[in-house]
């Protein structure tokens, strides 16, 4: 009988990258004690230095609970040891397929009794994954938006196979680490955020592709723009409040003319050499002499500013 969220006291985490050492920071930081498998060689060194260089931002976010510590990280030689006594499991191998049916196979066997898997897979599919293995109804999509212990959203997928009540009891778990749940209903490649995130993209490489705008000006006409206004409310709800009060299918009637000329006139680029060598140089001239470290940490700060007033707002 799988117990209560609250009650996992050690997570396994399969994969020591970037999102399985974000991951087990945030596990940490809520009190878990974390078993970590990966081959690298320096795996270890590079997570133990990950999750201390984010336990700080976990500590402005208020998501360290009492009690816990860093120290609690153990490396294990394999990944079946991993997730042996572990009362959840966090995949996050790289993104081949048979790696990850591999790895399943591997790990199978050592799950204890009702203790799920959760994949960080962006991109494949559950119904293909759960070819690994024996009981499918263990493995759920639990998609992360990178970096884990920052970003809180997490897409939660099961399917026609996956155990009764095993999405519930996944939300209860992230939600008490910290983070917010969605519900993707029906598999499509790149899930819900992902998707959102590409169709963006496309438009704004489009953009500089066509010398419309800079790679500057277009970042610019996010972080200045639509972006505020994304990290209060969805643009559903947006689009709703902007109908002056006839709500989203009178926004619809009104603009619908509109969205349709705009939609037909944007394009489908391609990131090819010369595109990419076009970003490329227009990111040089953003980052101003910045570097990637200088960057990253710019972004972290603003990340936690953001969610801290969102907090005190009550909108998140």
């Amino acid at each position: 009988m799988r117990g209560t969220a609250d009650s996992v006291s050690v997570v396994g985490v399969v994969g020591a990258g970037v999102i399985g050492a974000s991951w087990s920071a945030l596990f940490l930081a809520a009190g878990k004690a974390v078993d970590i498998y990966d081959p690298a060689p320096d795996a270890e060194a590079k997570t133990r230095a990950y999750v201390a260089q984010a336990w700080p931002s976990l500590e402005a976010l208020d998501l360290v609970r009492p009690g816990a510590s860093p120290d609690r990280l153990r490396f294990v030689p394999d990944a079946a040891a991993a997730v042996a006594r572990a009362g959840f499991v966090q995949e996050s191998v790289p993104e081949r397929l048979p790696l990850k049916l591999e790895t399943y196979r591997a790990i199978e066997p050592a799950l204890p009794a009702d203790t799920l898997v959760a994949t960080s897979s962006s991109g494949l599919l559950l119904r293909d994954l759960q070819e690994g293995w024996q009981d499918p109804g263990r493995l759920i999509l639990g998609h992360p938006f990178n970096p884990p212990h920052l970003i809180p959203l997490v897409e939660l997928l099961g399917n026609e196979r996956t155990e009764a009540g095993a999405l519930d009891w996944a939300a209860a778990f992230y939600e008490a680490c910290g983070k917010v749940t969605i519900r993707v209903r029906k598999e499509v490649p790149a899930h819900v955020a992902n998707r959102l995130q590409a169709a963006l993209w496309r438009e704004a490489v489009h953009l500089v592709a066509e010398g419309v705008a800079s790679v500057e000006d277009v970042d610019k006409a996010i972080t200045a723009g639509p972006g505020l206004r994304w990290a209060v409310m969805g643009p559903h709800m947006l689009f709703s409040l902007g109908s002056g009060g006839l709500g989203i299918d009178g926004f619809c009637q009104r603009y619908r003319d509109s969205f349709h000329g705009w939609w037909q006139t944007m394009g489908t680029p391609l990131l090819t050499e010369q595109v990419a060598q076009s970003l490329a140089a227009g990111i040089a001239e953003e980052e101003a002499g910045r570097s990637f470290e200088a960057l990253a940490a710019e972004r972290d700060r603003k990340l936690i500013a953001t969610q801290k007033a969102l907090r005190d707002a009550g909108s998140l």
